[in-house]
C-alpha cells in the first residue's frame, strides 16, 4: 500500500472487544477493501481521520469513540450507537443514520448534508456550526440539542424540539412541522409558527410549504453523482487527515467480506 492508504487505516486506538479489534487489523492491511463492521463492539476506539466511506457500520457500537476529520461518506449506520462519540469535523454526507443513537454526540463543524437521520435520537447532540443541507430529520429527537451556527438548505425539520434546542445562528431553509414540548402539551408547529419559534431564538430560517421527504432505499447504489451533490450544496469534503499525512487519499471499491 501507499504512504496515503496506510496513513487513511491506521487505527489510533483498537477497541477493546477483539473481534472488533481483529476487524479492524484486517481491514487496515487490505488496501482495497471497505470496512464491514456490522454490530461488532468498537467502543472507545480512536478512529479519527479514518476513510470508512461507504462502510458497514449497521448496528455497530461507538459509543464514547473518537472519529474526528472521519470520512463516512454515504457509511451505512442504521442502527448505530454513537452515543458521546466525537464526529467533530467528519464527512457524513449522505450517510445512512435512521435510528442511531447520538445523544450527546460531538458534531461540531461535521457535514451532514443529505444524511438520513429517520428516527435518530439525538437528545443533548451539539451540531454547531455544522452543515445539514438536505438532511432529513424525520421523527428524530432534537431535545437539547445545540445547532448553534449550523446550515440548512431544504432541510427536513420534522422533529421533537423544546425550550432547550439551541438555534442562534442557524441559518437556510427547513420543512416542517416540527413537534414542541415544552411546560405545556405537546404541539406542532408548522409554516409561520414554526418559523418564528425558531427566528425569535435567534435563528434566521425560512420555513417551507411541508413536503413528504422520500425514503432512500439503503440498498441502491452509492456512486457518487457529483452534479446532483453540487447542485445541492452537498459537495463531498474530505475530513481533515491526521497530522503529516499526505492530502490525497484513496477510493475504496470492494467490500471486505
Amino acid at each position: 500500500m501507499s504512504a496515503t492508504a496506510d496513513s487513511r487505516r491506521r487505527v489510533r486506538v483498537a477497541p477493546a472487544d477483539p473481534e472488533a479489534a481483529a476487524v479492524l487489523r484486517s481491514w487496515a492491511q487490505q488496501g482495497d477493501s471497505l470496512l464491514d463492521a456490522a454490530e461488532l463492539d468498537l467502543s472507545h476506539a480512536d478512529l479519527s481521520g479514518l476513510d470508512l466511506a461507504v462502510g458497514l457500520l449497521t448496528g455497530t457500537v461507538l459509543r464514547g469513540a473518537q472519529l474526528v476529520g472521519t470520512d463516512l461518506y454515504r457509511a451505512h449506520m442504521e442502527g448505530a450507537v454513537l452515543e458521546g462519540a466525537d464526529l467533530s469535523r467528519a464527512c457524513l454526507t449522505k450517510a445512512i443514520l435512521d435510528e442511531a443513537d447520538l445523544r450527546g454526540a460531538v458534531l461540531v463543524e461535521a457535514n451532514l448534508g443529505s444524511a438520513e437521520l429517520y428516527g435518530v435520537d439525538a437528545r443533548a447532540a451539539s451540531f454547531r456550526g455544522a452543515r445539514l443541507n438536505g438532511a432529513s430529520f424525520l421523527d428524530a429527537r432534537l431535545e437539547g440539542a445545540d445547532l448553534t451556527g449550523a446550515s440548512v438548505r431544504e432541510t427536513s425539520l420534522k422533529a421533537v424540539l423544546d425550550d432547550r434546542t439551541r438555534v442562534e445562528g442557524l441559518t437556510g431553509s427547513v420543512f416542517g412541522p416540527a413537534r414542541l414540548e415544552d411546560d405545556g402539551p405537546p404541539r406542532e408547529l408548522a409554516g409561520p409558527a414554526l418559523e418564528e419559534w425558531l427566528n425569535n431564538r435567534g435563528a434566521a430560517v425560512q420555513v417551507l410549504n411541508s413536503r413528504t421527504a422520500p425514503r432512500t432505499d439503503s440498498r441502491t447504489d452509492s456512486r457518487t453523482d457529483s452534479r446532483t451533490d453540487r447542485a445541492a450544496g452537498n459537495v463531498r469534503n474530505r475530513p481533515f487527515p491526521p497530522a503529516g499525512a499526505p492530502s490525497t487519499t484513496p477510493t475504496s471499491t470492494s467490500s471486505a467480506r
